[in-house]
């Protein structure tokens, strides 16, 4: 029997042919393939691949038996001996089937864009709730693709290396994978219940929330560090921030507001992957303002927003009011440095390493969190209203009448809807 992939040696790495295939399908639809098969190496790079050459196949459809196509195959196998390849990865989702046929034609180890993001994800999760959903997107990738594969079972959950839900979890009958999975739902059921109740005891509070997003490696965990001096992993790889951070931001009023940075999306993100992680992107959907961080040295930086738009739609989220940060603009031609939509208020052209840069864009977060001026009559000795008009919105002015004390706040809609109702109820019995 071949040895299983949990038994190797994790200090071999892993030497990768990357295999593409391009149909009239791939080419019409959304991004282009040869930058998702740069992608791919950068991925698999992350992961601690070394990348030997890449092969391209078009065709006009899918093999439903090999995938890239029998003599294609056979011009694998030839490469992967000449190069002492030990590992092919695709940059498409296969099926079961092909997974199978294809090691045991190869005899290579045969993984795909999907498995490879799950791996990474894998490597990177450090928490509890982190390491919980890897595993669920894992074991709901697997679940149907355990008929049929025998000795090859155990290498399909293997990724790259050692990581993964494990050997003796996949080799288990189709019961007791689905039994897991539920355990682990219930368990993320309560990571969002208490999600839920700390987001609602910060909104009670009056405390608003701002959310990062974007696509891996855009600049988010950077940007958090800088305007909020927070210790956080930055690291120029993707997928460097699977877990969220939260920390207090302070606006030019002085003001404070929570900023949350939030894991980065890719083309193609696994679909059981976003499900997954959907207790921690709630965050996006519960924030009163979402940052969408743009890389804007990227030559791909309009496909990347559309992707994150796409994402954020499928969140629910895609109403949510929005302002469009093009970062990295220090890494930017200067004849391009002229070329990003950032005329409106919705948009802005950033370096976060430049602190006025910083500064413009903490303006902006308190114009675009600022609405309308209310004016409340409350009485001087309730000392919680007071501190509630405080907290919710911009205090403009403050006067003595008699034993009422007149504020004069800047609100926003949501949190006048929130907080401001209770100001007002108060103040109209006056």
């Amino acid at each position: 029997m071949r040895q299983s992939t949990y038994e190797t040696d994790t200090d071999i790495q892993d030497r990768a042919i990357l295999v593409s295939l391009v149909t009239p399908d791939i080419k019409r639809g959304p991004g282009d393939p040869e930058h998702s098969l740069q992608e791919l190496v950068s991925l698999a790079e992350t992961a601690g691949v070394e990348v030997l050459t890449t092969l391209t196949q078009n065709k006009e459809s899918v093999d439903t038996k090999w995938f890239i196509g029998k003599g294609k195959v056979e011009e694998l196998r030839a490469l992967s001996d000449e190069l002492g390849a030990t590992t092919a990865i695709f940059d498409q989702e296969l099926s079961g089937a092909q997974v199978r046929n294809l090691e045991e034609t190869l005899d290579l180890k045969i993984i795909d864009r999907t498995q490879l993001i799950l791996d990474i994800f894998a490597q990177r999760a450090k928490t509890r709730e982190g390491i919980i959903q890897v595993e669920l997107a894992q074991l709901s990738y697997l679940l149907p693709r355990l008929s049929g594969h025998g000795k090859n079972l155990s290498r399909l959950g293997g990724g790259i290396g050692t990581r993964g839900p494990g050997e003796s979890k996949l080799e288990t009958d189709r019961r007791h994978i689905r039994n897991r999975i539920s355990d682990l739902k219930s368990v993320l059921d309560e990571v969002v219940r208490h999600r839920t109740l700390h987001r609602e005891r910060r909104r009670k509070s009056g405390v608003q929330q701002v959310a990062l997003v974007g696509y891996t490696n855009a600049g988010k965990s950077t940007l958090l560090r800088e305007l909020t001096q927070a210790d956080v992993y930055v690291e120029n790889q993707l997928f460097a921030t699977l877990d969220p951070t939260s920390r207090n931001l302070e606006l030019p009023s002085g003001k404070e507001v929570v900023l949350t940075d939030t894991v980065g999306f890719i083309q193609n993100l696994p679909h059981d992957l976003v499900a997954a992680f959907r207790a921690t992107l709630e965050e996006v959907c519960e924030a009163d303002l979402v940052l969408h961080v743009i890389d804007s040295s990227s030559v791909m930086r309009d496909d990347q927003i559309a992707v994150v738009d796409s994402i954020l739609s499928e969140l629910g989220a895609a109403g949510k009011p929005q302002l469009m940060i093009y970062n990295k603009i220090d890494m930017c031609p200067a004849e391009e440095k002229g070329l990003f939509p950032t005329g409106g208020a919705d948009t802005l052209a950033i370096s976060a390493f430049n602190k006025d840069d910083l500064q413009r864009l903490r303006q902006t977060i308190q114009d675009k969190l600022s609405g309308d001026t209310r004016t409340f009559l409350l009485p001087a000795e309730r000392g919680d209203l007071i501190a509630l008009a405080y907290r919710t919105g911009e205090v403009l002015e403050q006067a003595v009448d008699g034993d009422y004390i007149k504020l004069t706040v800047e609100l926003n809609k949501q949190d006048f809807e929130v907080h401001g109702h209770k100001l007002a109820a108060y103040a109209e019995q006056v």
